[in-house]
């Protein structure tokens, strides 16, 4: 009962503790939500009043094709991410949780790529990809003289050259189902050991189910950052050739660069929808509101 009382006095201080970090999110998160979901229902041009014209931007957006191609690209995308991505990062987290010989010199040098930005990483494939001095067609060359591809402009090579400025670099997934992995008790590999499990049957029978919410948090990760990936696209391919690279957020800096807001944040309210639909499937898939232990 005094610790009752005790909370209930101290009630006041505990909210005007948590105030600060309420107004810094209303501030720049739900309002500038709230907007783009409102001024997707106008026509606005940045300098004039926005002219509220219902649905027709979505309608628009979802009647170009453009649009369409971008989703299916995304959907491969996803695809991509949420296995091999993801199947390459928890790979290598349980690499490292057994700690072989020379694991910290390879994590060293598997955290490097981390440190420099996606838009660093985008100009250096530019230079890997280029058909005349590239790195790629070098090595290719070597092997056979005649080879001859464009990669980030010749369909179908841009797809899978820009899929591969990402799909090695898998080090935010890595640390978080490591971390999930040093938190698994002792005990029940000591008792798998005394039962005669195998290495193989660990990891499979206790390990991997264990860190069911570390890897279901990074597929959520990795699509989300499919969704609003950027800057691999633009400075790569800009979204070509043709239409085979296109993505949502390349459709949303065109719309802004001809002042089309309210058909940019059409634009961007589908992405912000994808990202639910993604949160609430993965949390399906993987039973992210069930007990692990």
């Amino acid at each position: 009962m005094k610790l009752d009382k005790l909370g209930r006095k101290n009630l006041p201080w505990v909210y005007l503790f948590i105030l600060p970090s309420v107004v810094v999110f209303l501030t720049f998160y739900l309002l500038p939500i709230v907007t783009v979901f409102v001024t997707s229902l106008t026509r606005w041009d940045g300098y004039n009043p926005p002219t509220f014209q219902g649905f027709r931007n979505y309608s628009l957006l979802l009647s170009r094709s453009v649009f369409l191609i971008s989703l299916r690209n995304l959907l491969w995308w996803s695809l991509i991410a949420g296995t091999l991505h993801v199947g390459f990062g928890v790979l290598v987290a349980f690499l490292f949780s057994r700690r072989p010989v020379g694991w910290k010199a390879v994590r060293t040098v598997y955290m490097i790529p981390n440190v420099i930005s996606g838009a660093a990483w985008a100009m250096i494939y530019r230079f890997i990809f280029n058909n005349d001095f590239g790195l790629l067609n070098g090595m290719i060359r070597v092997f056979a003289p005649g080879f001859n591809v464009k990669w980030l402009f010749q369909s179908p090579y841009a797809f899978w050259a820009v899929t591969l400025t990402w799909l090695f670099y898998a080090v935010i997934i890595t640390l978080i189902v490591h971390a999930d992995l040093m938190s698994i008790p002792a005990e029940l590999h000591e008792a798998a050991h005394i039962d005669g499990a195998t290495g193989l049957q660990i990891a499979w029978r206790i390990d991997l189910p264990l860190c069911r919410f570390s890897i279901g948090t990074s597929v959520i990760l990795s699509i989300t950052s499919r969704i609003a990936m950027y800057e691999a696209v633009a400075l790569t391919t800009r979204g070509g050739p043709g239409d085979d690279t296109m993505n949502i957020p390349i459709i949303l800096v065109n719309a802004i660069t001809d002042m089309n807001y309210g058909y940019a944040n059409a634009a961007a309210v589908s992405m912000f929808v994808l990202g639910i639909v993604t949160l609430v499937l993965v949390n399906w898939l993987f039973r992210m509101n069930r007990r692990v232990y």
